[in-house]
């Protein structure tokens, strides 16, 4: 019984960074659309 505990945290915790990871690069992607984006906007205005 102790041991399914610690199983079931583990799969959990392995799910969360697997989640932490795919987040970090949909926010890189993001961050760099907007950062392209702003860019030319900039270039548009001006």
């Amino acid at each position: 019984m102790d041991n399914t505990i610690y199983y079931v945290l583990g799969v959990l915790a392995i799910i969360y960074l697997i989640i932490l990871f795919k987040n970090k690069r949909n926010a890189r992607d993001r961050k760099s659309r907007k950062f392209m984006d702003g860019k030319r906007k900039h270039k548009d205005s001006h």
